[in-house]
């Protein structure tokens, strides 16, 4: 088995295997695979797509190329949510302060922008002194202690997520279905929250653009979670327009405290 092999058969249009897929994870992240074939293999996702099967797969060996985090310690049900991302989106901002308040954990790692859209942590960096690099052992003391975790993608929890995230962003294939919805469920599935609300935003501000494709991917992550144990709920949100009034990380962090101050 070697990386060329592999790049020519989904290039061809053929189902990899689930040992296929767990040898280009795991090379990738190891670095014994090096970036150019981690394009091409990318861009062959983009064009000739992936099963069902294939696409849990890669979500599992990406979701556990790292650390996995057993939350249940800390409290014995645990929530998240995800946005596929649009513009102006500042949901996280607003929604998982509102949830924490109400008593229900919320432990979230969240990605940067990719392509034209804002991301969570890149919004928080906005925010002189926050750190959003934290360890395993941080991530789950701020779980604790306040109840709310946001943070960045850490070098322990789906590493191989992250290198695939940073190629996607720099080789036109962030829309890729299969690779949104892995990128998406592994992050969830490594940081160990029992019930993910997935945000799948449609339009022309995002990487869906009909609502046929929208729920295509909704139900392909529900699928991806019911398959590990964890209740998946998902809201397919219009994005023909920003969300707000506000656009750019400090706006938007802004407007989304005024909005938690009422206003």
């Amino acid at each position: 088995m070697n990386a060329v092999d592999i790049i020519a058969r989904k290039r061809d249009g053929k189902t990899l295997t689930d040992e296929e897929i767990k040898y280009f994870v795991d090379g990738y992240t190891r670095g014994d695979i090096p970036d150019y074939q981690a394009s091409a293999w990318c861009m062959a996702v983009y064009l000739q797509g992936m099963t069902h099967e294939e696409a849990t797969s890669l979500t599992l060996h990406m979701a556990h190329s790292g650390d996995t985090l057993d939350l249940h310690g800390i409290a014995p049900f645990v929530v998240d949510k995800h946005s596929t991302g649009g513009v102006g989106d500042k949901t996280t901002l607003v929604v998982a302060p509102l949830v924490a308040a109400h008593g229900l954990p919320v432990g979230k790692m969240s990605g940067r922008g990719l392509g034209f859209t804002g991301g969570t942590i890149d919004k928080l960096e906005s925010i002189r002194g926050f750190h959003v690099s934290l360890s395993t052992e941080a991530f789950l003391a701020m779980l604790a202690e306040h109840g709310i975790v946001v943070s960045g993608q850490s070098a322990d929890l789906a590493p191989a997520d992250g290198k695939f995230y940073a190629l996607r962003d720099v080789t036109a294939t962030v829309s890729s279905m299969p690779l949104i919805a892995a990128s998406i469920m592994s992050k969830k599935i490594a940081s160990g929250a029992d019930a993910i609300v997935l945000d799948v935003k449609v339009g022309r501000g995002a990487f869906m653009k009909t609502q046929a494709d929208a729920e295509e991917l909704a139900l392909l992550m529900i699928e991806i979670g019911k398959g590990v144990g964890r209740q998946v709920a998902t809201v397919i949100a219009d994005m023909d327009q920003p969300l707000g009034n506000a656009v750019g990380n400090a706006l938007e962090v802004k407007e989304a405290i005024e909005a938690l101050h009422g206003a």
